[in-house]
């Protein structure tokens, strides 16, 4: 089995492919294919969720809902692992890595090894989540923006050549349609790497309406955004580009994201320190 060929970093929606394997989980079941259109909750980092859809028989006579695409991986001993499941990080030796299809039951009888299958993404979801991680990546590249003078020291630089606020502090993302939430910790190990949380949270409204401003003459830009892989495998790296007039902005990613800052209406962010360890940032996305 060779690890499963995907085209959502090409936003496809839709292909045909040969099931490969379908594997029996509780009471339902995932499906393993050669390619698939379909985006997988990734088991290391899960900030975006897995895109859901039909997998259809030939000429759509038959079909079977997909709740999510999750990752899968099978080790050279036979071994095979789904989600969470997966006892090492993508991409680790000694095992071939696949997208399952998680489907909300078992699976049918006419979905079987061997079968020629039609793969259709939900692209209301999927544009909604695409809007959701592009977004998600502007705000932290503003955030790091809006807080660049409160470093002491140097804690190394962000995709825009910024002080690295997202990558030192970062401690979860969750993407959802159309928005995302960032959570930042602001404890001891920052304020020894040099960042002054004190001034930060005493001039946070500021630091909001900074990086709202900032993400206002972005989409104001209409930049191009795209993703360029490294081949076509879900196990090749994947690199968001964004064009933004500040110069090229490229970050290692393996979600989906939209063409160009043209698809949004605005993005906005709210900053919440009720907790004074722990910065939560909530980033609104209306599409365009």
């Amino acid at each position: 089995m060779s690890s499963t060929v995907v085209s959502f970093a090409e936003g496809s929606l839709r292909g045909d492919s040969t099931v490969v394997r379908v594997e029996p989980i509780g009471d339902a079941a995932v499906v393993v294919v050669e390619a698939t259109p379909f985006h997988p909750v990734d088991h290391t980092w899960p900030d975006q969720p897995g895109d859901a859809g039909l997998i259809s028989a030939g000429g759509d006579s038959a079909a079977v809902s997909v709740s999510e695409a999750v990752m899968a991986a099978i080790s050279d001993e036979g071994e095979f692992a789904v989600g969470a499941e997966i006892p090492v990080r993508r991409g680790a030796d000694g095992w071939t890595w696949l997208v399952a299809h998680r489907l909300e039951g078992a699976a049918p009888t006419w979905l079987t090894p061997g079968a020629e299958v039609r793969l259709v993404v939900d692209d209301a979801r999927r544009a909604g989540l695409s809007r959701g991680h592009t977004a998600c990546h502007l705000a932290s590249l503003a955030l790091d923006l809006a807080v660049a003078e409160l470093w002491r020291k140097d804690p190394g630089e962000d995709a825009l050549g910024t002080p690295d606020f997202e990558g030192r502090a970062n401690q979860s993302s969750r993407i959802h349609e159309d928005g995302s939430v960032d959570e930042y910790r602001l404890g001891k190990s920052l304020r020894k790497a040099g960042f002054d949380t004190e001034a930060f949270a005493a001039t946070l409204a500021d630091r909001e309406t900074r990086i709202n401003t900032q993400l206002a003459a972005w989409v104001a830009s209409a930049a191009e955004s795209r993703i360029v892989t490294d081949g076509p495998t879900i196990v090749d790296r994947r690199r968001w580009h964004c064009d933004l007039p500040e110069g090229e902005a490229v970050i290692l990613c393996g979600g989906t994201h939209v063409d160009s800052l043209a698809a949004f209406a605005s993005i906005t962010v709210t900053l919440d320190l009720s907790d004074p360890q722990l910065l939560v940032m909530t980033t609104a996305v209306p599409a365009a």
